[in-house]
């Protein structure tokens, strides 16, 4: 071992400790290696405890049948479309807080912060009405059986009717990542899932005073947790514990904020559109072969969110150093900021992946014990994890377009990833060739190497780095 690479272990747990403390907060200037550091570390703790979560949550509600497993599947797999406007508004407030900060302009992040939190709650009222009144006719919609529908849409409307706290959440964390406070928004998440997991099965199983609501009472969970978190949140950006401190006289309807953050937010919510809709076709595809294959292939994107989180953590910190760094007016210190969170995230999911590919049949069989929910879940994971260091360039790429604020490219190679090319597939070859669900396994891992590739092509040619937010 070389003396400077002796000489960095030693220094490692400091940097962490600095890290998960939030005490860095210049990432504009000096080593680009530990910006990515210190940004990455809270934003992948912060990833790893959502994937903790939701291991735990699936962990528990497979104790209650097959059909319990199939409802969350059905229902995440729509809830994803909100998830979506929450993902493009969350987009737009990293990119734009991050350029105002950037650019010294604290004043400007807080206005845009506001008008964030506005949009949020207007756009989550509005669905939560209709996902609580037409949970049953959603689950229907999707391809559940009668017997589903009945044990299961009192998760859905507990899901979808409090996805406020989901949107804030994601929201307001996404104003903190921006402003470089990674390590608040990874304590956030922290408190919400740690709630979560803590409650999980008093809810589920009927536990010390509470009444057994089976697989309703893991979303009654999340609602709890989740919202207890996004009054921390709140706390945080109202007293000031943050680089952004909201005050009274920013509690205002500022239209030019507000159409600007539509405006960067459009792209990022076509984007995900784009990519969730995709999910639920999947999904409704999936459901064709019957709640026992459904049930491990919604195990297998469990398992995989444990390790995708974390990269997605360190995709994050790529988008906010290049927010920053075009702020700074660094285009180039922007790019090779990429490259090597590009790097070090191909590394982590390349160990992944060889783990998933010799032991996937013991990890599904963690969860489940029906010979067919294990065989389609392990199937899963190794053939998605065949592509996992393309997704790895994938997810950093074209995080760091979202963070320069040209959320449209990303949304072009996401449309011609997604729908010209994953969905037909998947149906030409589960359906039509009667490859069933290795079919659509096929097609999702030969989707995400087509988005890495574009995605490259693309950010290559530089036009990112000249785009106003």
């Amino acid at each position: 071992m070389t003396k400077s690479n002796s000489s960095l272990l030693k220094r490692l747990p400091k940097y962490f400790w600095i890290a998960v403390t939030g005490k860095e907060t210049e990432f504009t200037s000096g080593s680009i290696r530990k910006a990515i550091f210190m940004l990455s570390i809270p934003m992948i703790l912060e990833m790893l405890m959502e994937s903790i979560f939701a291991l735990v949550d699936i962990a528990w509600v497979s104790q209650v049948s097959v059909n319990a497993v199939a409802t969350i599947g059905l229902t995440e797999s729509v809830i994803t479309l909100i998830y979506a406007v929450a993902i493009g508004l969350s987009m737009a407030a990293t990119a734009v807080v991050a350029r105002r900060v950037g650019e010294k302009d604290i004043e400007g992040a807080r206005k845009t912060a506001v008008q964030a939190i506005f949009l949020g709650i207007l756009v989550s009222l509005l669905v939560g009405i209709l996902g609580f009144l037409f949970a049953k006719e959603i689950l229907g919609l999707m391809g559940a059986e009668q017997d589903l529908i009945q044990e299961g849409y009192g998760y859905t409307q507990w899901l979808i009717g409090g996805n406020i706290t989901i949107m804030l959440l994601f929201l307001i964390n996404a104003i903190f990542r921006g402003a470089g406070d990674a390590s608040i928004a990874m304590w956030t998440l922290v408190l919400s899932n740690g709630l979560n997991i803590i409650l999980d099965p008093f809810f589920i199983f009927g536990w010390g005073p509470f009444p057994e609501y089976g697989v309703m009472g893991a979303a009654i969970a999340t609602n709890i947790g989740r919202g207890t978190a996004v009054l921390f949140q709140l706390g945080i950006l109202f007293f000031g514990w943050s680089k952004i401190k909201i005050l009274i006289k920013d509690l205002v309807l500022n239209i030019g904020v507000m159409i600007n953050l539509i405006r960067v937010s459009l792209g990022g919510i076509a984007q995900f559109l784009i990519g969730t809709s995709s999910w639920v076709f999947l999904m409704r595809i999936m459901s064709e072969f019957g709640s026992e294959v459904l049930a491990g292939y919604t195990i297998a994107i469990r398992v995989m969110m444990f390790t995708l989180m974390p990269a997605w953590g360190m995709s994050n910190a790529a988008a906010t150093l290049v927010g920053q760094n075009l702020g700074a007016n660094e285009p180039e210190r922007a790019e090779t900021s990429v490259w090597k969170t590009s790097k070090y995230n191909a590394l982590f999911m390349g160990l992944v992946s060889l783990i998933y590919l010799f032991f996937a049949t013991e990890i599904i069989g963690w969860f489940n014990t029906s010979e067919t929910v294990i065989i389609n879940g392990a199937l899963c994971l190794q053939i998605i994890a065949a592509g996992y260091i393309f997704y790895a360039y994938g997810m950093v790429v074209t995080q760091a377009f979202n963070g320069s604020g040209d959320t449209q490219t990303p949304t072009k190679v996401n449309f011609i990833s997604f729908w010209l090319f994953q969905l037909p597939l998947a149906y030409l070859l589960a359906i039509v060739l009667d490859w069933g669900a290795v079919g659509v396994f096929i097609a999702i891992t030969a989707a995400e190497l087509l988005l890495a590739v574009l995605s490259i092509y693309w950010f290559k040619k530089g036009k990112w780095k000249s785009f106003q937010v």
